[in-house]
């Protein structure tokens, strides 16, 4: 028999009726079966899985190796089996429950063969919503580790080269249940002599279970610890200190151990709650830099340092209030913001205020720190003024806060919630009226806002504008279900309507409007139809 061109390789665990699929999907694979070898290890399936692979081996055995070994608690034994038995001159892994695209093997090996490649990563989707990161495919091109988002898509479901795979003698460390695929990926990648990206096809189609009984949603926070300590141990031995390895560690520290430290994270027992800020808090220790902590958002350093720190219980209690109240509001002072989670210049717990520190962009948890406590008119003389009672997220030096009405629509650039950072060179509205800081209170600060209203037809929206760390913020102001004023005339001589009210995005909006028709004109001509129409 001629060398085939790919070995795939399937550990199989109870996976039916997804297995199936896996297979067919092989089978039909454009490529031929003629360049094609499957292997297949049923790693002690308890359900129909070995005699599905049973089945495909007795129609296709030129292209089906399938073997049966007791259960070994992960994928990684099975895997290595299969390597010991592949002959092709490329191997690739795939998840039994998930399945490729027609044209994926052909295109991988073709792909590998012209540009002389040693890793080729294929596009990946989720179906049934599973997560699958897809800022690395955003074009056929050459990446490294440390030059893209190959971090974080280190699964093994790639196309590797057989000889670099023996020359290495790379396996799967078969003490992980979860994550043992990510010391394999990583040192195949840091070995290649070429690493290519194919986007413009998907080849592999990645399910979640509808049970989510994959193997990675079952382990617990321990289990997983581990495997993200033994994962950073065996990078570290790689990649010497630097940025490269940061690169690597960027992925860790944003997406293993963050999700380590989640609003599960308090319904832990306290002494697992105690292990996990051990673990956690020797791993930042270890490879926390400067450069990482100063590149992480607030929420994820402060936990992190509170961990390393073994400040559980102020650990704890950052998790629960975020997750039932939002986030805590940035102390204001000067040009630097610091998000006052628990432990903050606590001398107990003796974090350093670098951790606590707001450097990013915080539009999403301003938008959600800044709400209306009330509004009503007050008139002086000829002048009506809406006074805005409003909490804003934020404490300390206020003393940049504006409240004025919306110059215009928010951009499309706004996010959700449909705040934004004002460009370094927008206009910033000029201060209308006053505006008084009250005292600090629970979630921020009580800001009162007299702003004076013109009489013109108008709808505008009230915003406050503030600077965070060095940057200026519009914030639309939501209502929250806040009782409205009665609407109000004021003026004699052109008098005008003003209402307050809630848009349909439960934004605040004021609405003025002149109370009489001008003489003349198309416009009060047809109302004027209009309205005689209707008394008809």
């Amino acid at each position: 028999m001629s060398t085939p061109d790919v070995t795939v390789v399937v550990a199989v665990y109870n996976t039916m009726p997804y297995l199936t699929e896996c297979l067919d999907s092989l089978v039909g694979q454009s490529i031929g079966r003629e360049r094609l070898q499957v292997v297949a290890v049923d790693d002690g399936s308890t359900d129909d899985s070995g005699k599905e692979l049973d089945r495909f081996a007795q129609l296709y055995p030129d292209v089906f190796t399938v073997v049966h070994q007791p259960n070994s608690g992960g994928p990684a034994a099975p895997s290595n089996r299969a390597l010991e038995l592949a002959t092709g001159r490329f191997v690739y892994f795939i998840g039994s429950d998930d399945h490729l695209g027609e044209e994926a093997l052909e295109r991988m090996v073709a792909c590998a063969d012209a540009n002389e490649s040693d890793v080729i990563i294929g596009k990946m989707v989720g179906t049934n919503g599973r997560y699958v990161h897809q800022k690395l495919y955003t074009g056929n091109r050459d990446v490294t580790l440390d030059d893209s988002e190959l971090p974080f898509t280190l699964a093994n479901t790639k196309l590797f080269r057989r000889e670099l795979v023996e020359k290495y003698g790379l396996r799967f460390p078969e003490d992980m249940p979860v994550g043992s695929d990510q010391p394999f990926t990583i040192e195949a990648c840091v070995r290649a002599r070429k690493i290519s990206v194919l986007s413009d096809y998907t080849c592999y189609y990645a399910v979640k279970r509808g049970d989510a009984s994959n193997i990675t949603y079952r382990a617990n926070h321990l289990a997983r610890l581990r495997c993200v300590q033994r994962i950073m141990e065996h990078t570290a031995a790689l990649i010497p200190a630097g940025p490269r390895r940061d690169a690597v560690f960027k992925r860790h520290f944003d997406w293993e151990l963050t999700k380590l430290l989640q609003k599960d994270f308090p319904a832990l027992d306290a002494d697992t709650r105690r292990q996990v800020c051990q673990g956690v808090g020797a791993l930042v220790d270890a490879y926390f830099t400067d450069g990482l902590r100063d590149g992480t958002g607030v929420k994820r350093r402060v936990r992190f340092g509170l961990a390393r720190s073994g400040a559980v219980e102020e650990l704890t209690r950052a998790i629960t209030e975020e997750t039932e109240h939002g986030a805590p509001p940035f102390l204001l002072e000067g040009d630097r913001a610091f998000a006052t989670y628990p432990g903050f210049r606590d001398p107990a717990v003796g974090l350093d205020d670098r951790y606590y520190e707001v450097r990013e962009t915080v539009v999403g948890r301003l938008s959600a720190g800044t709400r209306l406590e009330s509004a009503d008119w007050e008139q002086h003389g000829t002048e009506l003024f809406c006074v805005v009672k409003l909490r804003a997220g934020v404490t300390g030096d206020t003393s940049s806060a504006v409240v004025a009405l919306a110059q215009g629509a928010m951009p499309q650039s706004a996010d959700k919630a449909g705040a934004r950072k004002l460009p370094a060179d927008a206009a910033r509205p000029q201060r209308c009226g006053t505006l008084t800081p009250d005292a600090a209170v629970d979630g921020g600060t009580l800001l009162t806002a007299r702003i004076p209203l013109v009489a013109t037809r108008s709808k505008r929206g009230v915003r406050l504008y503030v600077d965070v760390a060095g940057s200026t913020y519009e914030i639309p102001v939501r209502t929250d279900g806040q009782p409205m004023p009665l609407a109000r005339r004021w003026g004699s001589d052109e008098p005008h309507r003003v209402a307050a009210s809630t848009n349909s995005k439960g934004r605040l909006v004021i609405t003025t409007a002149p109370l009489r028709e001008p003489k003349s004109g198309v416009g009060a001509r047809l109302r004027r139809t209009l309205s005689r129409s209707k008394r008809k």
